[in-house]
């Protein structure tokens, strides 16, 4: 008699995987898909060093190499650091090199006798003086109130000069005005300056109290000033009615430290230098 299985189990079988085509789920070919304009970061190519351009102080040039173009440099010191003349031989520079220059002058702190005194070609320096008023005195005292207008001013005029192009230098003077107005800069403002020029031969030259453009600057320079020798204690009463010295001669004794605090350009081996240099008074 034939009997069956009251139960009869399916026949089991592995299951199958077909195998994915490499060119549907790869990385590479869905990036292509969303977004075609995205280089993966292994194809990426290599930033080439930055031209460097002289600063006007060979000293400066032999720690830093020099001023990066399509770059943003920031250099910041407090008051008799050294800053001002380190714009003046900036600008100077920049003129010998018959290009053209903007100074945004941000507190109107600019003197044009100096400039002149110190060589700078006039005739290939746009000179921004922020403001809602104008005088005929190259330095006046803004009201506390006016200097965040001043700041958005700059940033204004800042942008319109580099968006032109064709300027050799352009610098910006936040040095003598409130250090808490210059901090209220966005980081923002510094991303869109960098990217302006990133592409262009043109040096931006930022100086300021202390580093404002944080991450953004290229080169970042620090300058300080030091006595090397005591004034005697009679010296404040030496001077009495129109007798009060010149800018230069109260600088007299002093030297002027520069430390690199960044740096993106080629990397150099540490070294310092050190040189004596007299300043000059304008005639006023």
């Amino acid at each position: 008699m034939a009997s069956s299985p009251i139960f009869s189990s399916p026949t089991v079988s592995r299951p199958f995987f077909a195998a994915p085509s490499s060119n549907l789920f790869s990385a590479e070919a869905l990036l292509k898909r969303s977004l075609p304009n995205v280089v993966p970061a292994s194809r990426l190519a290599v930033r080439p060093t930055p031209e460097l351009v002289s600063s006007g102080i060979s000293q400066v040039d032999v720690i830093a190499g020099g001023f990066p173009r399509g770059c943003l440099t920031e250099v910041c010191g407090p008051n008799s650091s050294g800053r001002t003349s380190l714009l003046l031989a900036a600008l100077l520079a920049a003129t010998r090199r018959a290009e053209v220059c903007a100074l945004v002058d941000v507190s109107d702190a600019f003197d044009p006798a100096s400039a002149a005194s110190a060589g700078v070609d006039f005739q290939k320096l746009l000179w921004v003086r922020c403001g809602e008023k104008q005088t005929s005195s190259p330095r006046r005292h803004r009201e506390p109130g006016k200097n965040l207008d001043c700041i958005e001013q700059a940033l204004r005029v800042t942008d319109l000069l580099l968006q032109s192009g064709g300027f050799g230098l352009v610098a910006i003077d936040l040095a003598d005005g409130p250090f808490n107005i210059a901090r209220c800069i966005p980081l923002a403002s510094w991303f869109r300056f960098q990217r302006a020029v990133e592409h262009t031969s043109t040096v931006l030259l930022v100086i300021t109290p202390a580093p404002c453009a944080q991450s953004c600057a290229a080169l970042l320079l620090k300058m300080q000033a030091e006595s090397l020798e005591k004034k005697p204690p009679a010296f404040s009463s030496q001077f009495s009615g129109c007798d009060i010295p010149a800018h230069a001669e109260l600088l007299q004794g002093f030297e002027t430290r520069t430390e690199v605090l960044r740096s993106r350009t080629a990397r150099k081996p540490g070294r310092s230098v050190s040189e004596t240099f007299t300043t000059k008074a304008a005639a006023g």
